[in-house]
C-alpha cells in the first residue's frame, strides 16, 4: 500500500486549448515512449475524444491526464453510450501517490453525470477493480480485446442490463490490435 501522506495536492480540470503539448509530455514521461501520446493526439484530432481531464499542482504543473474516447456498439446494446478509458498517465515522480486515482474518480463522476452507460478499459487487473471495473462484465462485450486485463464498468442500469454488445473502437486504436 502506498503512503498517501506525501500525496501532492492536485486539482482536476478539463483539458483546454493550449494544454496539448504539456499533456503529450506527461503521457510520454509516464509510458517512456511516444505511442500513447500519439494515440491521444490522433483521437483528439479525429473527434473521438469524449472527455479529457488533467491533474495540475497548485503551481500550475500538469502531472496527470486521462482520456475517454467513444466506442460504437452493435447488437443488443447498440443504444448504449460507451466510452473507453485510455490512457491514464501520471508523471513518474508522482506515480503511486493517488494522482491517477483522483483523475479516474473525478472523470468517472463526470461521465456518470453526462449519462454514459458503460466504460471499458484495458489495464492492470490489480488496479482497476478498485473503481468498480470488472472482467466478468467485460466478457459480455465482444471487442478486439479479451482476458483479465479487459474490464468494464456499468455507470447506469442499462450498462448492466442491455448486454451483450459488440463494440468498435475509434480508428486510432487499430495500431494496438
Amino acid at each position: 500500500m502506498s503512503d498517501l501522506s506525501n500525496t501532492p495536492t492536485v486539482s482536476i480540470r478539463p483539458v483546454v486549448a493550449g494544454d496539448e503539448p504539456a499533456v503529450a509530455a506527461v503521457i510520454r514521461a509516464a509510458f517512456g515512449q511516444d505511442t500513447e501520446a500519439r494515440l491521444v493526439h490522433n483521437l483528439r484530432h479525429c473527434g473521438a475524444l469524449e472527455l479529457e481531464r488533467l491533474a495540475e499542482t497548485a503551481d500550475g504543473r500538469i502531472v496527470g491526464h486521462v482520456a475517454f474516447s467513444r466506442v460504437t456498439g452493435a447488437g443488443a446494446g447498440h443504444r448504449l453510450q460507451i466510452v473507453c478509458m485510455a490512457p491514464v498517465s501520471v508523471v513518474p515522480d508522482l506515480q503511486r501517490m493517488g494522482v491517477g486515482s483522483a483523475l479516474i474518480t473525478a472523470a468517472l463522476a463526470d461521465l456518470r453525470a453526462r449519462g454514459e452507460d458503460l466504460v471499458l478499459v484495458l489495464g492492470p487487473p490489480a488496479y482497476f477493480p478498485r473503481f468498480g471495473f470488472d472482467a466478468g462484465l467485460a466478457r459480455q462485450v465482444q471487442a478486439p480485446y479479451a482476458g483479465a486485463a479487459f474490464m468494464a464498468l456499468a455507470l447506469t442500469e442499462a450498462g448492466r442490463r442491455d448486454l451483450p454488445v459488440e463494440v468498435s473502437f475509434a480508428t486510432p486504436f487499430e495500431e494496438f490490435e
